[in-house]
């Protein structure tokens, strides 16, 4: 069986310069950067700090001169697209593009702005789950479409979170709610629904929303030549053909509040199952209703909620919500080490040249080294104000969003 990552059309387009939609060019948390910087301060080797108004936690996306990202109101009755210049960091655009009449009143750990951008040339794709998502030209900020607040329906319950994809003609949407839990596929040059499909799962307390809810954005993996959406929910996670929604298999593992991006790594799939804090290792090429005999590995405890897994030469890396940081086997899911960090982690961790950056809500940045034999710390780096956003890691510069602002920290 030949299992290989399949690279979205935004990846495709963009140069190897670019970090045009989450967990970066191949959606995996891998960066093309041979040189970035290892260590800076407030004002050490900072390039520019553009502060950005209200409460998002979406990851800045990046292509050609742009910077984008998202962010709303604290009480979510405005939501609006941002996006500054990639050299200097001056605001080229703040597009208020929603404005919910009657926002749910929630007083989450989680903003109104979560997800993240999806770019290609010419366009900025933006997502507030089922408040909005709108189609930009990149250059003037005009709204080429939208799907307005409602059009989508979702209970989001703590707001939502779930990035968009693009593939193909399409523009890939997770909706997982109190109410509702589905993925759908827009027309990228319309905004038309092409497909929608509903996730079926029996869950085990559904009068309850939070066990039903999840965060997660599907990966898009190339498996015996044939293309899957891999799509984690709460309870089970669930393949579709992503040309028309049909589902090719779903696996039940528990769990809730799932937001971990699956990742592919020697023949595996590798899971998180949300709040129970448990990882699992799928057998890829599997069809139908998945058994026992079709995962390769599981743990019940010691995974991570919101910070994705890096897959990296047969090793698993990753850091869990309270700040342990783990390497474990791939194909055995055998500990290798763990480590505890400083304080709380929802931001995806991201792979540049060996090194490893783990950006916590303290401010802290640990650089360590991909090594699995042993845990080596390169740096320790803080900024004023926590990042819960993932950082883009590139040759011009790493770009953190921390809870109040923009850098770009570039090595002098």
């Amino acid at each position: 069986m030949r299992a290989l990552l399949a690279l979205l059309v935004a990846a495709s387009a963009a140069t190897a310069g670019d970090w045009p939609q989450f967990r970066g060019p191949t959606g995996d948390g891998h960066s093309p950067a041979k040189n970035s910087p290892t260590t800076w301060t407030d004002t050490e080797n900072v390039v520019w700090k553009t502060p950005i108004h209200d409460k998002g936690w979406s990851s800045p996306v990046i292509l050609g001169d742009q910077v984008w990202m998202t962010t709303a109101t604290e009480e979510g009755k405005a939501m609006f697209a941002v996006c500054v210049d990639r050299a200097t960091g001056k605001v080229i655009h703040d597009l208020k593009l929603f404005a919910p009449k009657n926002p749910p009143n929630t007083k989450s750990f989680n903003s109104f702005a979560s997800p993240t951008p999806v770019l290609e040339p010419g366009r900025a794709y933006v997502h507030f789950g089922s408040f909005g998502t709108a189609c930009l030209d990149a250059k003037t900020g005009k709204v080429l479409w939208k799907r307005d607040t409602g059009e989508l329906p979702c209970d989001h319950f703590r707001n939502p979170a779930s990035s968009p994809i693009l593939w193909k003609n399409l523009l890939i949407l997770t909706f997982d709610g109190f109410d509702f839990q589905y993925v759908a596929a827009l027309d990228k040059d319309t905004g038309k629904t092409v497909w929608k499909e509903d996730r079926a799962i029996k869950y085990k307390d559904p009068k309850n929303g939070d066990f039903k809810k999840a965060y997660s954005t599907p990966s898009l993996f190339e498996i015996d030549g044939k293309p899957q959406l891999v799509s984690p929910s709460s309870e089970q996670t669930i393949a579709y053909d992503p040309a028309t929604g049909k589902e090719l298999w779903r696996v039940s593992h528990g769990g809730m509040n799932q937001a971990c991006k699956p990742v592919l790594t020697d023949g595996l799939i590798v899971l998180s199952t949300g709040h129970t804090s448990g990882m699992l290792a799928v057998k890829a090429g599997r069809t139908g209703l998945l058994s026992k005999a079709d995962i390769a590995w599981s743990h019940p405890k010691d995974g991570p909620t919101r910070p994705s897994v890096i897959a990296d030469r047969g090793h698993l890396y990753f850091v869990t919500d309270k700040g342990i940081a783990h390497c474990v086997e791939a194909k055995t899911g055998k500990a290798k080490w763990e480590k505890r960090l400083d304080g709380a982690y929802s931001a995806s961790p991201v792979l540049a040249d060996g090194l490893l950056y783990f950006c916590g809500e303290n401010g802290k940045t640990f650089v360590v080294k991909a090594n699995p034999m042993a845990y080596e710390e390169v740096a320790v780096n803080r900024l004023p104000d926590g990042c819960r956003a993932s950082p883009a890691v590139l040759d011009d510069g790493i770009f953190i969003r921390t809870l109040t602002h923009l850098y770009k920290i570039e090595k002098k």
